[in-house]
């Protein structure tokens, strides 16, 4: 656990989500990694632990009973629940959870005042989710689901009627740009497990940020490697055009995002006042990066007033981390320099 902190403080990395839980973890992993960042410098660690059980979750020291919350599988291993069989397999994975039971578990974590999240990939296990979303939201009141911001684990098989429905119950999607780099493309493991056509509507960033949803980005790690620029420059290059997004907005969404993903408002920024939470770069020329490239031409243009970003084109060098600041405090600082 220190080891994987260090790496993640020489990463640029402040704060980390840990998604813990009795299928992949234990409550002493948990409660260990939660005390020893605590106790000693080194990102801050936010945890959730995924079992319907709000008092274990509290007790643990979890901000919500959620992350690997289990509603389906993976596509690799055709386990995440379709509505349509797999393109390379006869049958349409596997459910853990209903709606039903969605729907108890958002309505006890509201009650308690914690966050409930689930692992939900497959569009029909998608849909299961906001079918109970929105069925605890009519027993308790929709003002009272949005305030607590429950999230969404992976979310990658999306339609625009269940991206409406995050933006209304007010679902934070946290997602993982690295798959697309990973798996998307006409040849990759979603093209092989959906066939091409569904597998291009897969990870649609866009389209949440048209329509209103918070995105936090991450790894899943060690499902894929940390790297916050490598994440940002795959949302900004995803694979898919249609779901590419600006390089601001990727890093929004793995800065601010993190923050509103838990609840805070107040950080991920650089301004009096908030966490003095910041890397220091080592980078090339900075410029902004859009989709359009009418809105980026605009972008640069000093009347615009836009701060660059490094320039995250394919092929180039990514930015490397120097320092680590979290609270203020140093927690890294790469050697030599």
């Amino acid at each position: 656990q220190r080891a994987a902190l260090a790496h993640a403080a020489s990463l640029g990395i402040g704060t980390v989500h840990e998604c813990a839980g009795p299928d992949i973890s234990s409550e002493d992993d948990l409660t260990g990694l939660l005390r020893l960042s605590a106790e000693e410098p080194g990102p801050r660690v936010i945890g959730y632990w995924a079992e319907q059980d709000v008092d274990k979750a509290r007790e643990l020291g979890a901000v919500g009973a959620a992350g690997d919350l289990f509603v389906d599988g993976s596509l690799g291993s055709h386990t995440a629940c379709l509505h349509q069989p797999y393109a390379d397999a006869g049958h349409t994975g596997t459910a853990h959870l209903d709606a039903a039971a969605v729907a108890a578990h958002v309505v006890a974590c509201t009650e308690a005042g914690l966050q409930a999240g689930f692992h939900a990939i497959g569009d029909a296990a998608v849909s299961a989710v906001v079918e109970g979303v929105r069925a605890a939201a009519d027993k308790i009141g929709l003002a009272r689901v949005r305030a607590a911001r429950h999230r969404i684990e992976h979310a990658e098989m999306l339609t625009p009627e269940t991206v409406t429905a995050f933006a209304e119950l007010g679902l934070t999607a946290s997602v993982q740009p690295a798959f697309d780099a990973l798996w998307g493309g006409e040849d990759g493991m979603y093209a092989r497990r959906l066939g091409a056509e569904r597998a291009r509507t897969l990870n649609p960033f866009a389209a949440l940020l048209r329509a209103g949803v918070p995105l936090a980005f991450g790894s899943d790690s060690p499902v894929t490697s940390l790297d916050p620029w490598g994440t940002v420059r795959a949302a900004a290059f995803h694979r898919t055009p249609e779901h590419r997004v600006s390089v601001r907005a990727a890093f929004t969404a793995h800065t601010r995002g993190g923050w509103r993903a838990i609840g805070r408002d107040d950080a991920g920024v650089l301004v009096p006042g908030v966490p003095a939470d910041y890397a220091v770069w080592r980078t090339g020329e900075l410029v902004v990066q859009a989709p359009d490239d009418r809105v980026a031409r605009w972008s640069t243009d000093p009347r615009s007033g836009t701060p660059g970003l490094p320039d995250l084109t394919p092929g180039r060098d990514l930015p490397l981390c120097l320092r680590t600041v979290v609270g203020g405090r140093t927690v890294f600082v790469r050697p030599g320099e």
